[in-house]
């Protein structure tokens, strides 16, 4: 008679980083970027040094490429309005005085 493998569980960590992951796209935009990469490279270590008996890496995945992609589109505006607002000084500037 075999003995019956251990119940694998879902890593916690890999949950939140997916849930944080899809809440800054929508509710808190850079607090839940942030949180998501942090959790998912906590979970995807606890994955690793789990030997098998936690599962989740594919949420850790998506929420650290969702927290990843935010933050750098969040970087992009920040840059770009200060491209855009410093041009608009310069030109005000360059013809009119």
């Amino acid at each position: 008679m075999s003995t019956p493998l251990p119940a694998r569980r879902t890593s916690t960590l890999a949950v939140v980083s997916l849930v944080f992951g899809l809440l800054c796209w929508f509710a808190l935009p850079v607090i839940g970027a942030l949180i998501a990469v942090v959790c998912g490279h906590m979970a995807r270590s606890e994955i690793r040094r789990s030997r098998g008996e936690l599962e989740g890496d594919g949420m850790a995945v998506a929420g650290l490429v969702l927290g990843w992609l935010h933050l750098a589109a969040a970087i992009l505006a920040v840059v770009s309005a200060f491209l855009f607002f410093g041009g608009l000084v310069w030109f005000a500037h360059f013809f009119h005085g």
